[in-house]
């Protein structure tokens, strides 16, 4: 097992390299200059010589091979520099949003998993009755609503009917647990029903394929109890491409919660995302860009761990 852990971390290393690479050189192919919009973006006059200053203080002066080995050494070393725009250590800017659209995204991923391995597996179970029917428009309307407007509809909701609204500034779970859960909460249930709904479906689609499986048969011809037969023999082999739905789904939620954010006025990795492309900031995009490949790489990496772990054939192989 260790040594099927060792490489699969090694495999991931010329990923981030391949990512670290591409993102780098395609950012200055993109039209655009940072220095044009910082100063002039307003319409100010700024002569040609105060822009060429600044592009000297921001190292865009320097050769391109110059500027990649700078990134690289950063990146080998965690410096990532500083913003362009705003001339804060792009660390910081990165570390004081991750920790909200973390918690956003491990709560959504709780309760898309709390709803989506018991329904899956109920809808497979009474596979074409009134219950499957029920589970299976609750995942098409999970899949059809936007998770924004559906936001937007829980806001209204407690608007109008309990006077309530969340409260606006993000508060540390570790601060005040009920505060930053009150916030957290509306966000989480919206993008974990969508979340949830993709889970469902392909729960309930892996486990009718596992029931048709001879083992499964043997089982049952043996006399083993229908429970055991599918939370032993079922639900593990079935939940092999459910992990792999979800561990990309929670990648995704990282910096792809843009809109979300907006509607609940949350500062997280996805709306610095959009910031930075809105502002050229070259040095904070390939950070973003570099944190959600890692993320992926490291979601990946997990995935194929718990893989070995609930077939052993494949640790073996």
């Amino acid at each position: 097992m260790l040594q099927y852990t060792v490489r699969r971390i090694l495999l991931a290393i010329p990923t981030l390299l391949g990512v670290a690479v591409l993102i780098f050189f395609m950012l200055r192919v993109v039209p655009g200059d940072i220095v044009e919009l910082k100063l002039r973006g307003d319409g100010a006059a700024v002569s040609a010589e105060t822009l060429q200053v600044e592009r000297v203080r921001l190292g865009l002066d320097k050769p391109l091979s110059s500027q990649f080995a700078d990134w690289m050494i950063g990146l080998v070393t965690l410096d990532f520099g500083k913003s362009m725009w705003t001339g804060n250590p792009v660390a910081h800017e990165i570390a004081i949003r991750l920790e909200l659209s973390f918690e956003v995204a491990i709560l959504a991923t709780v309760i898309a998993v709390l709803l989506a391995l018991p329904l899956g597996t109920i809808a497979a179970l009474y596979k074409d009755t009134w219950i499957d029917y029920v589970v299976r428009v609750l995942a098409i309307a999970g899949l059809a609503v936007p998770s924004f407007w559906l936001g937007m509809l829980f806001i209204l909701a407690l608007l109008v009917y309990f006077a309530w609204l969340p409260p606006i500034t993000f508060t540390p779970i570790y601060q005040d647990p009920w505060a930053n859960l009150a916030q957290m909460i509306l966000p989480a249930l919206s993008v974990g029903y969508r979340y949830s709904a993709v889970a469902t479906r392909m729960t309930r689609s892996s486990v009718l394929e596992v029931l048709k499986e001879d083992y499964i048969r043997t089982a049952r011809a043996k006399g083993v109890f229908e429970r055991l037969v599918v939370a032993r023999h079922a639900i593990r082999n079935a939940l092999l491409p459910v992990i792999t739905v979800i561990g990309l789904e929670f990648a995704f939620l990282i910096g792809g919660l843009v809109v979300t954010e907006q509607v609940f006025n949350l500062n997280g990795i996805g709306k610095l995302f959009v910031q930075s492309v809105t502002r050229s900031d070259y040095t904070m995009i390939q950070a973003l860009v570099m944190l959600v490949a890692f993320i992926f790489v490291v979601v990946n990496v997990a995935i194929d761990l718990l893989y070995a772990r609930l077939d052993p054939r494949i640790r073996y192989q």
